[in-house]
């Protein structure tokens, strides 16, 4: 079963993608003791990805730290190294890279989807939420093919 508002977010392992490299970082660690507007990616360099799902966090970075979010998270089923290039080349200092490589992370969540016959193999779905202190706050998956639930602006008008 997905994870549902009210829920804690699994403790698995993640990588953190910093200019100093890749930093291994347990979810349940990560999450405690802030309130992360995290967003969810199919792929780092996926056209709905990198056209409007990242750009619109970097655009309402400020408006989203103006409403009590400490930090703003990506993560997709990606390494570090992708995933920080993605964000060094389309985001901003604004937004933290989570690579979930092996999809742990999507998985625990009960947020997988298959990405097979794109030749992506088992991925994320894409969703938004708000953690606080480790405990989903907000939810919103998006249908397959969409894409609007999990956008900033929709987080924005939850806060």
């Amino acid at each position: 079963m997905p994870i549902q508002v009210g829920d804690r977010i699994p403790d698995v392992q993640l990588t953190l993608a910093t200019p100093e490299g890749p930093v291994p970082v347990k979810s349940g660690d990560y999450f405690a003791g802030k309130r992360v507007a995290l967003f969810a990616v199919p792929g780092a360099y996926t056209p709905t990805c990198s056209a409007r799902h990242l750009p619109s966090y970097v655009e309402k970075a400020a408006e989203l730290k103006g409403k009590g979010v400490d930090e703003i998270v990506a993560t997709s089923v990606n390494d570090a190294f992708v995933m920080g290039a993605w964000n060094r080349e389309q985001g901003s200092e604004d937004i933290t890279m989570l690579a979930d490589g092996n999809g742990e992370f999507a998985d625990a969540l009960g947020l997988t989807m298959d990405a097979s016959k794109f030749g992506m193999g088992k991925r994320s779905q894409r969703y938004s939420a708000i953690v606080n202190d480790g405990v989903v706050e907000q939810l919103n998956v998006e249908a397959p093919g969409e894409y609007s639930a999990s956008s900033a602006e929709t987080m924005l008008g939850q806060l």
